[in-house]
This record gives C-alpha cells, sequence and structure tokens, in this order.
C-alpha cells in the first residue's frame, strides 16, 4: 500500500493519469505552482518514510513511464500540458534515485533538481497565458519579434527542464546514469533515451513558439526588471548546481 500510495505522488503509469487530470483542470497558476512543488516531495517523503529500496520491477516500471511520457511530450502543443508530460517524465526518474549505494542527501538533491525547472516553467507559462489566453505552438508565433524578454526566460527555462549541460538536472541524470550503469545497464539506458526524447521535445516546443512569422497584434512584454529578477534566480540555480555536482553525481 505504501508503494502504491508513493506511485500517485511519483507517478508510475497508469496512476499518473490523476496528476495529469489534476493539473489540467486547475485553474489557477499559483494552485498550478503549488501542485508541482507539494506532489513530487511527498512521493520521495513517502519512499524515504519507507526506509528500504523499491524492488527492480518497480525501478523498471518507472524507466518505462518516464519513457512513455517522454515519447508523448513529443506531439504536445500547449505549454501547461508539455509542462505536466514533462513533469511525470521526471518524477517517475526519481524512483531510480533509491539504489542501495544512493545516499540521502543526494536522493533531495536529485528531485530538487528535476522539481526546480518546472516551477518556472509553470510560473512563466502563466504570464503567457495572460496576454496571449492560451499558448499553442502554430498558434504563437514569432514570440522572439513578439516578446523578446519572455522569448529569453522561454528558452533558458526550457533548457533547464530539458537538463541541458551546467543546469543542475544534467548532473543529476548522468550521475542516475552512472550509478545504473553497472547494476541495473538496460534501465541506465532507458535514462538515455528519455533524455534524448526531452531534448527532442524541448527544441520543437521552442520551434514551435519562437520562430515563424510574428503576429500583427501587439502584445505586452514584461519589464527589464522582471527579466534581470528571474535571470539572476537562473544564475543562482545553475551557481547551485555546479557546488553541489559533487553530491549529484
Amino acid at each position: 500500500m505504501e508503494y502504491l500510495l508513493a506511485a500517485i505522488f511519483l507517478p508510475l503509469f497508469p496512476l499518473s493519469i490523476l496528476f495529469n487530470v489534476l493539473f489540467a483542470r486547475t485553474g489557477s497558476n499559483w494552485l498550478r505552482i503549488l501542485l508541482i512543488t507539494v506532489w513530487p516531495v511527498t512521493g520521495v517523503y513517502i519512499i524515504v518514510l519507507l526506509g528500504e529500496n523499491p524492488p527492480q520491477w518497480i525501478v523498471v516500471w518507472a524507466a518505462l513511464t518516464a519513457l512513455l511520457y517522454a515519447f508523448r511530450s513529443l506531439v504536445m502543443r500547449e505549454l501547461n500540458r508539455w509542462t505536466a508530460y514533462m513533469a511525470t517524465s521526471s518524477w517517475a526518474l526519481l524512483w531510480l534515485v533509491f539504489l542501495p549505494q544512493s545516499e540521502s542527501s543526494a536522493q533531495w538533491l536529485i528531485a530538487t533538481a528535476l522539481v526546480t525547472p518546472l516551477i518556472f516553467m509553470v510560473w512563466l507559462t502563466g504570464r503567457f497565458e495572460k496576454r496571449f489566453g492560451g499558448v499553442y505552438t502554430g498558434l504563437i508565433n514569432g514570440l522572439a519579434i513578439n516578446t523578446p524578454r519572455m522569448a529569453t526566460l522561454l528558452v533558458f527555462v526550457v533548457l533547464a527542464v530539458i537538463a541541458t549541460p551546467l543546469f543542475p538536472g544534467f548532473f543529476a541524470l548522468l550521475g542516475m546514469v552512472n550509478k545504473l550503469l553497472p547494476v541495473i545497464p538496460l534501465v541506465a539506458i532507458g535514462v538515455l533515451m528519455v533524455w534524448f526524447l526531452w531534448t527532442w521535445s524541448g527544441i520543437r516546443i521552442l520551434q514551435g513558439l519562437m520562430v515563424g512569422p510574428a503576429s500583427e497584434d501587439c502584445f505586452t512584454d514584461i519589464g527589464f526588471s522582471a527579466l534581470v529578477s528571474v535571470m539572476l534566480i537562473l544564475i543562482a540555480y545553475v551557481v547551485t548546481g555546479l557546488t553541489l555536482s559533487g553530491g549529484l553525481l
């Protein structure tokens, strides 16, 4: 029963449907941020309370769930739905950090590294929704021309979500693959495939929103001070990740 409860908060398919339905039906952006923060932390906390490592079949199940949602994110055109699928995929991978040789401090570091960019993404998507009413690739084009400051933030946040180098998620996944390779090599290869699909998906979502002819409508961009504030937070996030990279690896 404890593992079943943990499988809801660190989503394993088909229990992962619950989070995605809740996220889609939550109208408040602040409630979405709360949901995307509390949900995975609760799952990690449940497993920590169990005091034992999950069986290998759950680890394989988690890797398959992460792979499924990474693949499904490739066809997502709406930014909120894309974020939810990326969240489901990355949280499923958190099962993989509970290996016998893993330290508890590293488990929380990896969880933080994978959850934090999603919080930025939900906040930024809410800002886009206030200006456009919805964020769909193909319907909104040329953000780099219309709203260059928000577009800049979108690029960096997406790079953080898909765990590109220098962001903490990169070191978290690299350490995960390094520890899984000698123990469960097929799952380690699965993580690399998930990582590849994340990158592909992130490029597709950016291409659909950033390039193309700019809309003739005039949209209000965020202020320069807001841009600097968020960029400073992202820089602090990167520096923190570099400082703690030893624990992540």
